[in-house]
This record gives C-alpha cells, structure tokens and sequence, in this order.
C-alpha cells in the first residue's frame, strides 16, 4: 500500500514537455507491481508468523533501514512536529495492521478493491461536485457485485477490515501531507515508521516469539520491507518529479488489478467474472475522480 492523491502533491505537477514520459509511467507501474507482489509474500508469511508477525517484519525493518538512509534530523523539533509525526506513525500501525487482517480472510484483489475505497471517498468528500458522487455510485455498485450473495465467498469479517483498513488509509494521507510540511524530505516517514514499528513490536513478539529470528523467516520479512516499502516509495518520489499529480493518482488507481494479478500468480487466487467486473468498476470511479478533481484544479482562479 502506498499514498495516493496526496494534497500536497498537487503542486509538484512536472513540466508538460515531460507529462507523457513513458519511464516515469513504467516506474509508477513498477512500484504498484512491487506494493501487491509484497502483500502476496506477506500472506506467504502469516502461517509461519501469523499477521502480526509480518506486519512486525515489515515496520520494524522498514523503520530500521529508512533511520540508516535517512538518517533524520531530530533536534529543534516542537510538540507539533513530534504530535504529527506520532499521529501518521499510528495511522500507519493501523492500516497495515488491519489490512494484513483482512487478507488472511480474504483473496487480495477484493481487499485491494474495498480499500481504495478510502481514499476514493477522500477525493469525493473533498471535490464536493456532483461528477465525483457520480464516480462514488459507480464505485458502489462494484462493491455491490462484491457483495453479491452476502459477501459468502469473500467472507464478511474480512471484508469489513479491509473497508477498516481503506479508513486508515485515507487517514493516512491527511496526516502525511501535514508531515510532509513540516519535515524535510523523508525525516517524517522514518519517524513515523519507527512508531509503528514500535506499536506493532509487542503484539508481534507476543504472538509470534522466537520465530521473527528465524533466518528464513527474516529472510522474507527483508524482501516484504523492500517490496512493500522501500522500493516503491523510491520509484514513487522518482516518478513524481516527471509526472503530473493526476497522471501519478490515476496510475495508483491500478492497484486493486495489480493487486488481483499477484494473488492469482503467488497465492493462487482465482477471481469469478463478477468479481472481475466490480474490479474494473472501482478502477474506473477512482480514476473518474481523480480527473473531476483535477479538472477542476485546472480552472481559472484555482491553485
């Protein structure tokens, strides 16, 4: 999972001779491949260390290796700083802590499709025009086929985390514009994910003890930390400063179809032709707002 429609992305938009770079297209594309594929070896992970464990591995090494690139500075900081920074750490604790939840119960694809959700009702909250709540209809109605025959086969608890986990998510992306302003490159992301690495840490000893000092088990946990967060937050900075905001937003609006092609290749996730369908139709609404609030931001008068 990573941060989509960022508000304070809006304005780093690339100049227009380099909208169409296609290398910028494919690095997007690429951190959107390395995000499910690591969500497909997290669920490859919880039989050895349950859900806690891997979200455990997952912070914890992310925080560590980000400290040591990073390596942030800490002095002069006010309560505010520190408040915010906590804030998005536990915004981060939970959101990954929930979904993971959710894709023990049930395939990626659907999971991924009902947490878009999250920031997709952020978009049309904000936007507040009609386009957008036609976009959230559409979307609705792909849960809607989701949903068919009561949620039977997608089960209803892990259905329910992972709307949970698309309420962190949009979360998530408020308190990460409001770090963004207030730290330096990615000081705020390295402070927040040692918080929540620090949140998650006793819940996964506690329910996985010994077992996260298994090589092997470490091993997977590493290639989880840089699939599911290093790389593609590196490819992602890279690819925002040769891309428009709306460009970037519509490509991340891919997720839920990456997110159902990994977990048929890794986890052997067949979909059902009405789960295709409510796929696509998420996708489409996502992108549909993403364009209403861009063209909308492209108007005279607006910054």
């Amino acid at each position: 999972m990573t941060d989509i429609l960022l508000p304070d992305r809006a304005t780093t938009a690339a100049p227009p001779a380099r909208r169409g770079d296609i290398g910028a297209v494919g690095l997007v594309l690429g951190g959107a491949l390395s995000v499910q594929f690591g969500s497909a070896v997290a669920a490859l992970l919880f039989p050895r260390t349950g859900v806690f464990g891997a979200v455990t591995l997952r912070l914890t090494i992310s925080a560590v290796l980000l400290l040591v690139v990073c390596r942030p500075r800490l002095r002069g900081r006010d309560r505010g700083d520190w408040l915010a920074a906590g804030a998005f750490g536990l915004a981060l604790a939970g959101m990954n802590s929930i979904f993971y939840q959710a894709i023990d119960r049930i395939p990626l694809g659907p999971a991924v499709t009902l947490e878009v959700l999250g920031p997709l009702a952020l978009s049309v909250f904000t936007g507040r025009r009609a386009a957008s709540w036609a976009c959230a209809g559409v979307a609705l109605a792909g849960v809607a086929l989701l949903g068919q025959g009561g949620f039977d086969r997608l089960d209803p608890l892990g259905a329910g985390l992972a709307l949970a986990a698309g309420a962190t998510w949009a979360a998530y992306i408020v308190l990460s514009a409001r770090v963004g302003a207030r730290f330096q490159g990615a000081d705020g992301l390295a402070v927040a994910l040692t918080v929540a690495a620090l949140v998650t840490l006793p819940p996964g000893l506690a329910t996985t003890g010994t077992v996260l000092l298994d090589p092997s088990v470490l091993a997977l946990g590493a290639v989880l930390a840089v699939m599911a967060s290093g790389l593609p937050y590196t490819l992602e900075l890279l690819a925002l400063r040769r891309l428009p905001t709306a460009t970037f937003a519509v490509l991340m609006s891919l997720g839920p179809a990456v997110a159902a092609l990994a977990g048929y290749l890794v986890l052997g996730q067949e979909l059902h032709a009405t789960e295709v369908l409510a796929i696509a139709l998420v996708i489409a609404a996502s992108v549909g707002a993403v364009q209403v609030n861009a063209a909308a931001a492209a108007r005279p008068g607006r910054r």
